[in-house]
């Protein structure tokens, strides 16, 4: 459920969300010809998801949009390093309820990786592999990754000239 014009601790919210009877985002709207600067208006819909709202003892809420009704941009605030994305439309839901019974946001999960069996693993794959663990703990957005890959081929040395047994 949507509800317009609630009022926060920073002033009224254009819409908050509710799910099951509980507040889980904010949407900020805006006119048409908004959509060229939608993004500075993320602070004023931060905002509004950070505070507290009137009759309620919410925690800040984590989903947050700002809309022309055309353009729309979606940020998940329990995101370690929270930032907007374009969307096509508003989330679901049972998305909501899905993502909140998950706990972590996939980027916070990221910062709690398995550590990497080596085994099979040729020296410049296991160097890859680490650098790119290590770029996504840091919350880049983009990452780019090349490397070997094992096939049935003979024993060949490794990144530094050592031979190695690929496994099986």
């Amino acid at each position: 459920m949507a509800v317009r014009e609630y009022l926060t601790e920073a002033g009224p919210a254009d819409y908050v969300l509710f799910v099951n009877k509980k507040p889980v985002g904010i949407i900020e709207a805006k006119k048409e010809e908004e959509g060229v600067r939608l993004t500075s208006h993320e602070q004023q819909s931060g905002e509004y998801a950070a505070s507290k709202l009137k009759y309620l003892d919410n925690d800040p809420l984590p989903y947050v949009y700002e809309s022309t009704g055309t353009l729309t941009h979606f940020t998940d605030y329990s995101d370690p390093k929270p930032r907007s994305r374009p969307v096509f439309t508003f989330h679901q839901p049972e998305t909501f309820i899905e993502w909140q019974s998950r706990g972590k946001s996939l980027r916070n999960k990221l910062h709690n990786l398995p550590s990497l069996p080596t085994q099979w693993l040729r020296d410049c794959q296991i160097r890859a592999i680490n650098n790119l663990e290590k770029s996504l703990k840091e919350n880049r957005d983009r990452v780019l990754i090349q490397m070997t890959t094992a096939t049935k081929k003979p024993i060949r040395p490794n990144c530094h000239g050592k031979s190695r047994n690929p496994g099986p």
